[in-house]
């Protein structure tokens, strides 16, 4: 048995060896397929096609609104017929116009400072600076000069004014600065308590915040701060800073009575010539024309603020609902202090005027028989009425009911009762 098995494997064995070793045939080059024309349908069941549908609103559209908040104002009621761009309802904007504002304030103050680099120096501006040249060509010429003995009282009158500047950090409040500071702060806590009264009487509606009442009291409660504030600087001790700068003060005034008294170095000469030039450059740079770089880089701070400002006011019309077409109003799904989310619908709007007819199961059998501008006969059932209208549109995408597939199919109607309504039943009939 065995050696049949051998007898009846190696020819074949042999045979897949012989073939591996033949060349592979060349595949035959594919033809170009050859394009098929268009075939005609032809229709061989009748010239008309039937489909349930329902009567719809030509336009409609459920709205919302791009931002997240709380309902203050709903201005439209269901049923009411508003034009295009009428307000609908509008969300709280405090916050939103408070942004709007800053971002306001912050263009003016760019285009402040772009004017201010394009224009001439103030001449407030250019005198100071050519003061400062004259008063350090004045103290150069006071160095290289022997001092006088005005120039030496002048100096020692400074120096015992800084002096006494110093010891007056120290002295006790009088009596007139005292008595003032408590009539204020006793002034102060009786507009609190008013404010406070105030505020109480309204602090259980839910929009306080927003109420001037609040900000009233917000104010008394500054104000007696700042009161408070004033009167215990009467009794304070003087700040580090507050002294060491009357110290500095001292020091400058007896440096200054120190330089009368004794010649002047080849150092504080050449001190006092740097001074003289430093000013001399501040005058130059006032009267010369502003660099390019500048204007550039100012230039482009307000282009900023101004997208900053238009961001801000695009946020702020988002808080606010507008109908986009003239339209009724037929649901309005939000209340007075109830906060809606991004994107939530809120509105429904529908051109009830303008009322037209969807199919429901036009078949895919029977689309392909349908064209743009047909004659179709509508029979509203509710109203046992027969209308006459066109196709207007095909939908380019199908659906599918119940696993067939159909297409909807928009009829115009030629006259639209007023009896008609949105959502009725109907039977169309397309054709012959």
């Amino acid at each position: 048995m065995f050696g049949c098995l051998k007898r009846l494997v190696v020819p074949i064995v042999l045979l897949s060896v012989a073939g591996c070793t033949q060349p592979l045939p060349t595949p035959p080059s594919t033809p170009a397929p050859t394009p098929i024309p268009p075939i005609a349908l032809v229709r061989t069941e009748g010239g008309a096609v039937t489909a349930s549908a329902a009567v719809a609103p030509a336009q409609s559209a459920a709205l919302a609104l791009p931002a997240a908040g709380r309902v203050v104002e709903v201005a439209a009621a269901e049923g009411e017929l508003v034009a295009a761009g009428a307000p609908l309802l509008r969300l709280d904007d405090a916050a939103a116009q408070s942004a709007l504002n800053q971002a306001r304030a912050a263009y003016f103050r760019a285009q402040a400072q772009l004017a201010e680099v394009q224009a001439a120096p103030a001449a407030a501006d250019l005198a100071a600076a050519q003061a400062q040249v004259a008063a350090a060509q004045a103290r150069l010429a006071q160095l290289a000069d022997p001092a006088r003995p005005a120039d030496i009282a002048a100096a020692e009158a400074d120096l015992a004014a800084a002096q006494a500047a110093h010891q007056a950090l120290f002295a006790e409040p009088d009596a007139a600065a005292r008595i003032d500071a408590l009539a204020a702060r006793a002034n102060a806590r009786a507009a609190v308590q008013q404010a406070q009264a105030a505020y109480n009487a309204v602090s259980w509606r839910g929009d306080v915040g927003a109420l001037p009442e609040s900000r009233q009291l917000q104010e008394a409660t500054n104000n007696l701060e700042a009161a408070q504030a004033r009167y215990d600087a009467l009794y304070a001790a003087p700040t580090a800073e507050t002294v060491a700068a009357a110290l500095a003060r001292i020091a400058q005034a007896q440096a200054a009575l120190d330089r009368l008294q004794a010649p002047a170095t080849a150092a504080q000469l050449a001190e006092a010539q740097a001074q003289v030039d430093a000013a001399q450059a501040q005058v130059d740079a006032l009267t010369a024309d502003a660099r390019a770089e500048t204007v550039a880089v100012t230039a482009g701070a307000v282009a900023e603020a101004r997208a900053a400002v238009q961001r801000a006011e695009q946020e702020l019309a988002n808080l606010t609902l507008r109908a986009p077409f003239t339209a009724t109003v037929t649901t309005v799904d939000v209340t007075v202090g109830e906060f809606v989310a991004a994107g939530a619908p809120v509105v429904t709007l529908a051109a009830l005027d303008r009322l037209r007819v969807e199919t429901i199961d036009l078949s895919e059998r029977d689309v392909a028989f349908v064209i743009v501008g047909q004659p179709a006969s509508v029979l509203i059932e509710p109203l046992a009425s027969t209308l006459s209208g066109r196709v207007a549109r095909i939908a380019a995408q199908p659906s599918t009911i119940g696993g067939d597939v159909v297409y909807t199919v928009w009829i115009d109607l030629d006259e639209q009762p007023v009896e008609l309504r949105w959502g009725m039943s109907a039977e169309v009939t397309i054709g012959e």
